[in-house]
């Protein structure tokens, strides 16, 4: 039986997280931890926290963190040298962090960082980077929630980078920008390893990415779309059941998945 501790409990990705957890057979819910932690209806044999000081070394196998960046950032590290596994779903977690997280690695907890947890999403990012070396030019477009407070996406970014990759091992060129004016600033996007990228955010959204490529006389869209946070969740049960014996720090679900 696995031992999880979710940080970020009362969010609305933790409160899917929790009820993931306590309905798979291998996993024990043990420790919830959130400033909110109050507002949680929840048996009283698992133990709540409003800070990670709060919680025990050797509380929970796995800790589980949907927090917001800002936060992750500062506390992930620390978490992962006490010896707890890590599974993170926060987007925005930077280049340094992720290095202080693998240095923290070499005491024997492991960490997966996944920017997307749906598997689909995941599949999307492949067949992009499978499209990539056979059309001239390609953009990036992410829409989520108008309460995601990170632009672009850690999907859309690790989606661009991948492209990127691919391109670059193709040789491809980089396609000429036509625009000579812009009239409003940004209007043409993010460029991402000279992949444009467009972020929306609206009410009545969750998470979709649409990946558009073009050559003459033809086009090829790629789209997922996460319509309800549970699709998230086989993700994230694949993550703790594999974190354990998954080596330092894992960035990418794919790294997961069985070819």
């Amino acid at each position: 039986m696995i031992k999880v501790g979710v940080i970020g409990a009362a969010g609305r990705m933790g409160r899917t997280v929790l009820d993931a957890v306590d309905a798979a057979d291998d996993m024990a819910l043990v420790v919830v931890v959130d400033p909110n932690v109050d507002a949680l209806d929840l048996p009283g044999h698992i133990a709540r926290a409003t800070t990670l000081d709060e919680v025990a070394d050797g509380a929970a196998d796995v800790l589980v963190d949907f927090t917001a960046p800002d936060v992750a950032n500062a506390h992930l590290a620390n978490v992962l040298a006490r010896g707890f596994h890590l599974v993170v779903g926060t987007s925005g977690i930077s280049d340094d962090v992720i290095a202080g997280l693998t240095a923290a690695a070499s005491g024997g907890a492991n960490c997966v960082i996944a920017p997307n947890f749906a598997i689909g999403a995941v599949l999307l990012q492949r067949f992009a980077v499978q499209a990539s070396p056979y059309f001239d030019a390609v953009e990036v477009i992410e829409l989520h929630h108008d309460k995601k407070v990170d632009a672009p996406s850690g999907t859309a970014m690790a989606t661009a980078k991948a492209i990127g990759e691919a391109r670059r091992e193709a040789k491809k060129s980089v396609p000429v920008d036509p625009t000579t004016i812009e009239h409003a600033k940004g209007a043409r996007g993010a460029r991402v390893d000279d992949v444009p990228v467009h972020s929306v955010r609206l009410p009545g959204h969750v998470a979709h990415q649409e990946v558009l490529f073009g050559n003459a006389g033809e086009t090829l869209t790629l789209r997922h779309d996460s319509i309800d946070r549970v699709s998230f969740m086989p993700g994230v049960l694949l993550a703790i059941r594999k974190v354990a014996s998954t080596p330092g720090v894992t960035v990418g679900l794919e790294h997961l998945l069985e070819d």
